[in-house]
């Protein structure tokens, strides 16, 4: 199998190219480094492209190495034919592999090695060769009593489950009848509880008790829910499929037409397909369909955690962090434009205790005495009573103010961790998290990495997937953000560090200390000096680090030092200095390029017309934040209740998640709405990520309201352009 023609097939990619990226990913070249600074070797594949493409690559690798395992297993059993050997080399898949090995895979104690060991193998075959009707005749031979075969009945009997046997281990038939099962096969769920009984929470598979849906046609959120109410034993579930047809794919391939054992070997077929068969390739059929729809929640996932992680910072602003609690009281911390903590505080304006005017007078005091701007409140238990709180507040406060409700998923997790400790070790848990609501707002970024991004509380099922598989996945959307945004090594935590392209925890941590001991870095080339940060580890991290106000101007921006000197001779071609970077005074060099032809240029400087552009666009916006350029966070300074909502009512909202069949849609009422694929727009979708993202600002009406199971159903696609332009201006 030849690695590098599937790849470049599979993915349109060049053979050159397809080479070229393989031999950059072994020699430990990271993804973004690949993606960004070498484009002309792979034809400028993206970051996305680049990670499947490294996901498939291993696959592949893992495949052939297994197929080398099989045949060298099968050869040791002096079993290895041409046709198996051609049959392994054809395989394109893990299981193609495994059903070739099947007939040879040591088992454990089945009536086939039962009949076996008592010598029947003979008798099996004779069967199948399906010509001599004397089958009673030939098998008085094989009666033995010291093998505890005492008769004619049971040497047949056996001969049929060696038979069964052979049919179920059949790898061409496994592959057919897994083929029928995906084309016909039905999944069908019904209500496991008894009568009379009830499970917490178990009305939310009502829609499956009684469910029926062709295999071919489930969607990954259906397939996830059924999974895990057959884990909370609320539902059963299994495969339907016409067995006459599944048969007749199993005697087809066994039974001559003039066959004189047809009878007897119908009956082998079925017990082969009721005893063996059935439940296996069932078992198959759900796997796929399990590792199908977690690879598409995985999807989801990555898709929702980007933006999340690519909020725009609230730069400036001097944030309150509240974090809502009843008995124990809502914590505050109070930090900087720096993310420094000036000050904390308890109050507990919440039930029991509901000392609101006490409160509002500790609030008020914190808000005037720091000047704040904006209050982060996080979304867990108590925001509807603490959201009630801070906007009655704000309506008797001087002072301009606004707030916004964060998501707080994770908080606790990065408060009781020993990073949570390590900062703030005076702090308890409770207020650590308050630090973390109100640095998500600032910089949502660089607080969100240092939680586990399986903590965050974006998609669905997140506890249902394989956990390695997710955070290999989601922490591959964190480096890519992180290293698209680009990191300043002089203020950035060892956390944020330590996602930055060939970094790990370990050289982060030492760049840290090298900078409490020697000051602040003033050239890229200084990171050399830092202990086990070698020659590769500066090459794959250095573009995506950036110096403020350092030596060099083009060390705040992404071009990598080994363009440095093609970069100096392109301001020299066209007569511009770094003072003109600086001051930005190069808007015109785009068109200089375009007059002397990009191309030119590009072999003059002895680099691609892709490094070129990057070069181009990164002079452009020395230091600028690219998060900058995105939607800001949506501020509010009132709120509205559930109870509130009347159908019909047209609401601004925000997109918080993503999933398969619709978007849920914060409208300042503490409960998300659920906009149902089919309400999103009037053209078809086959899902709702082709026209919406996490913090998406839309206009959605109210379609209906569940008070007592907090259920709020929205419609985009039914407001009207005027319903639109009246809640937009309302806004």
């Amino acid at each position: 199998m030849n690695i590098e023609i599937i790849l470049g097939q599979e993915f349109g990619i060049s053979p050159t190219h397809t080479k070229n990226i393989i031999n950059l990913i072994d020699e430990g070249c990271t993804i973004p480094f690949i993606a960004r600074y070498r484009k002309e070797l792979t034809g400028s594949c993206d970051d996305q492209t680049l990670r499947s493409f490294y996901d498939r690559l291993n696959y592949l690798r893992n495949l052939n190495k297994r197929k080398e395992e099989v045949e060298n297993l099968i050869s040791e059993q002096g079993n290895m034919t041409d046709e198996i050997k051609k049959a392994l080399d054809s395989a394109l898949t893990l299981t193609g592999v495994e059903d070739i090995y099947r007939p040879f895979k040591p088992k454990r104690k089945t009536r086939a090695s039962v009949a076996i060991a008592k010598g029947l193998q003979p008798v099996a075959d004779f069967i199948l060769k399906q010509n001599n009707p004397n089958l009673e005749e030939f098998a008085k031979d094989f009666v033995n009593a010291e093998k505890e075969v005492n008769s004619v009945e049971e040497v047949i009997a056996g001969a049929k489950d060696i038979i069964a046997e052979m049919i179920s281990d059949n790898a061409n038939l496994r592959k057919k009848l897994r083929e029928f099962f995906e084309k016909f096969a039905k999944i069908e769920s019904k209500c496991a509880l008894k009568e009379g009984e009830e499970v917490e929470g178990s009305y939310v598979y009502e829609n499956y008790f009684n469910f029926s849906s062709p295999i071919k046609n489930m969607s990954s959120h259906r397939v996830l829910a059924l999974n895990r109410g057959e884990k909370e034993k609320v539902l059963k579930v299994n495969l339907t499929v016409d067995q006459d047809k599944a048969l007749e794919i199993i005697t087809s391939m066994f039974i001559t037409k003039k066959s004189c054992y047809k009878e007897l070997l119908e009956e082998v077929c079925l017990d082969a397909y009721k005893r063996l068969l059935f439940d296996s390739i069932e078992r198959e059929i759900r796997s796929e369909l399990t590792d199908s729809a977690n690879e598409q929640a995985i999807k989801m996932f990555e898709f929702n955690l980007k933006p999340l992680l690519m909020q725009p910072p609230l730069k400036g602003k001097v944030i309150l962090g509240l974090d809502p609690a009843y008995r124990t009281g809502c914590k505050i911390a109070v930090i900087n434009e720096n993310g420094s903590v000036l000050d904390t505080s308890v109050i507990y304006p919440t039930p029991p205790q509901n000392k609101v005017e006490e409160s509002e007078l500790i609030l008020t005091r914190l808000i005037e005495k720091h000047k704040v701007d904006v209050i982060s409140i996080g979304n867990g238990t108590a925001t509807k009573e603490s959201e009630i709180f801070v906007a009655n507040l704000i309506k008797k406060l001087k002072r301009k103010i606004t707030y916004a409700v964060v998501n707080e998923a994770g908080a606790s997790v990065y408060s009781a961790s020993k990073l949570g400790a390590k900062e703030f070790p005076n702090f308890d848990v409770a207020l650590r998290s308050a630090v973390s609501i109100a640095r998500r707002l600032q910089d949502p970024l660089a607080e969100l990495i240092k939680i586990d991004v399986k903590s965050i509380g974006v998609g669905q099922y997140q506890h249902d997937m394989p956990q390695a598989r997710l955070g290999e996945v989601l922490n591959g959307v964190v480096e890519n953000c992180v290293n698209s945004v680009g990191v300043d090594v002089n203020t950035a935590s060892p956390s944020l560090l330590s996602f930055v392209s060939g970094l790990n925890s370990g050289i982060a941590s030492n760049i840290e200390k090298y900078k409490n001991e020697n000051g602040m870095f003033k050239n890229r080339l200084e990171l050399k000096k830092v202990p086990k940060l070698g020659d590769k580890a500066f090459e794959q991290c250095a573009g995506f680090l950036r110096i403020v106000n350092g030596d060099n101007i083009l060390d705040n921006t992404g071009v990598h030092p080994e363009a440095y000197k093609a970069t100096e001779k392109l301001l020299k071609m066209f007569g511009l200095t770094d003072e003109d970077v600086k001051n930005g005074n190069i808007k015109h060099l785009p068109n200089l390029i375009d007059e002397k032809g990009a191309e030119k240029v590009a072999e003059e400087l002895g680099i691609g017309v892709p490094t070129l552009t990057d070069i181009v666009n990164e002079l452009l916006k020395p230091g600028r934040d690219m998060r900058d350029d995105l939607p800001k966070p949506v501020l509010k300074s009132e709120l509205l209740d559930i109870s509130d909502l009347k159908v019909g009512q047209v609401i601004t909202g925000v997109v918080r998640n993503v999933i398969d069949f619709g978007v849920f849609v914060d409208i300042s009422v503490h409960q998300d709405g659920l906009v149902h694929i089919s309400e999103i727009c009037k053209d078809y979708i086959k899902h709702p990520s082709e026209v919406l993202k996490v913090g998406d600002e839309v206009v959605v009406k109210v379609l209906s309201v569940d008070v007592n199971k907090k259920r709020i159903s929205l419609t985009i696609k039914g407001v009207t352009e005027e319903e639109k332009e009246q809640a937009i201006g309302a806004k």
